[in-house]
């Protein structure tokens, strides 16, 4: 699968992971149409809002496109490896790009039905392409060093993070200039574009996570069987999700008891920032401990952070606890997605990343409904450690030894032992 040489290095850094021939490109086109994924929510929900009136209307477009977006992920990460991203990403890029105009032209109509807007949006989130499992899967492919590719996921993780908050301050600034439906179009040309240039790229064209037409698929399967670590990684992603998804809520009930409202959005972007530094420091350091390991730790203290986070006696205290459990996020989240590629063979990557986003994304939407709930019924202190416990609990369970040895012909990667 791989289409280049491997990049050996005694000190990899991340010049050494953009200096590997197509990988600036290939990153650059993937990260245009993951904008969309930045833009594409703010302006659904804005755009629902503007066309109906109502506020209920655009909250419950908004959940069926999470919904659907979050339960098809596999099903659409296993199109991309069966037939290679070629053959899968533009049809669901195109599909995606039409339902999102679609979206744009309807909520630009006030008599537009409400239940065609729930139809349109439902069937945007299914057909969400999934670039970032198919970069990550085509970053496995050209770096099979695992020095540079723990930088790579690191350097993808932060720019994830980066998105997420550049794409609402985009939808912002449109707005300035035009209505709310405009960010749809927007967002439809960003995934339209981006996929397009990413299928185009060298890394794509010359073979990597490309499967022969042709070829047996059920040898495949079987030779590409996942390991058990794809499990524990996904598990702990959805811990990982279940704490950032309260906290956000829980960070709002904390400011509104002290009557400090202006210290959410600080909370917020200290949680981005704490995640950006830790995710950068996460793959510059070279570690000899296991992935696994790794995971359980920064799992451990994420979930020890956000329980002490509740003792606060300030909304200043609490930016400081939050920013320092953004430390252990980004890099928790890598982990979990290397873990995940080191239990497949290449017939599954794309698969197994997008396993650990669903994972993750469940439990984000799982957990902001849940500490609603909380929030009110018990002390927030209480809240703030009930938040915790799926995560710790997660990270104990990896620490049960795993047994993993190299298997042959594995160029160095750990798998784990059927």
């Amino acid at each position: 699968m791989s289409v280049t040489s491997p990049v050996h290095s005694p000190a990899p850094t991340y010049a050494a992971v953009l200096r590997t021939p197509y990988v600036r490109r290939t990153f650059g086109a993937a990260l245009l149409g993951r904008l969309s994924y930045g833009t594409a929510p703010l302006s659904l929900i804005l755009s629902v809002k503007a066309s109906t009136g109502s506020y209920a209307v655009a909250g419950t477009a908004m959940a069926a496109f999470g919904l659907t977006g979050v339960l098809l992920s596999p099903a659409r990460a296993a199109l991309v490896d069966r037939f290679g991203p070629r053959r899968a990403l533009v049809p669901l890029a195109t599909a995606y790009a039409l339902l999102l105009t679609a979206l744009a032209v309807a909520t630009a109509r006030p008599t537009t039905p409400a239940l065609t807007l729930l139809v349109l949006s439902s069937c945007a989130g299914g057909l969400t392409p999934p670039l970032g499992p198919v970069t990550r899967a085509l970053f496995s492919a050209m770096l099979p060093d695992r020095e540079l590719l723990r930088r790579a996921y690191s350097l993808d993780t932060v720019a994830e993070e980066l998105l997420f908050v550049t794409g609402p301050l985009l939808v912002g600034l449109l707005l300035r200039y035009a209505a709310a439906p405009a960010g749809l179009a927007a967002s439809a040309g960003l995934v339209l574009t981006g996929t397009l240039a990413l299928v185009t790229s060298p890394a794509v064209r010359g073979g990597a996570g490309e499967r022969e037409p042709g070829a047996p698929e059920r040898a495949a399967v079987r030779r590409d069987a996942p390991g058990p670590g794809l499990l524990r990684a996904a598990v702990v992603a959805a811990g990982v999700g279940m704490c950032l998804g309260a906290v956000e809520l829980l960070v709002i009930a904390f400011a509104d008891g002290h009557h400090r409202p202006g210290a959410v959005p600080w909370a917020m972007a200290a949680l981005s920032a704490g995640s950006a530094v830790g995710g950068l420091a996460y793959g510059a350091v070279p570690w000899r401990v296991p992935t696994a390991v790794r995971l359980s730790v920064l799992a451990l203290c994420l979930g020890a952070v956000l329980a002490a986070a509740g003792l606060s006696p300030h909304p200043y205290a609490l930016i400081g606890w939050v920013a320092l459990g953004g430390l252990f996020t980004a890099p928790a989240i890598t982990s979990a997605y290397l873990l995940a590629d080191e239990s497949v063979g290449a017939g599954q990557r794309t698969r197994a990343g997008a396993w650990v986003n669903t994972a993750f994304n469940a439990g984000t939407t799982v957990a902001t409904a849940g500490a609603g709930l909380l929030v009110g019924r018990l002390p927030l202190s209480v809240c703030f450690a009930v938040a915790a416990l799926p995560v710790v609990l997660a990270a104990v369970g990896m620490l049960v030894p795993a047994g993993v040895r190299p298997r042959p012909g594995s160029a160095g990667r750990v798998e784990p032992v059927q």
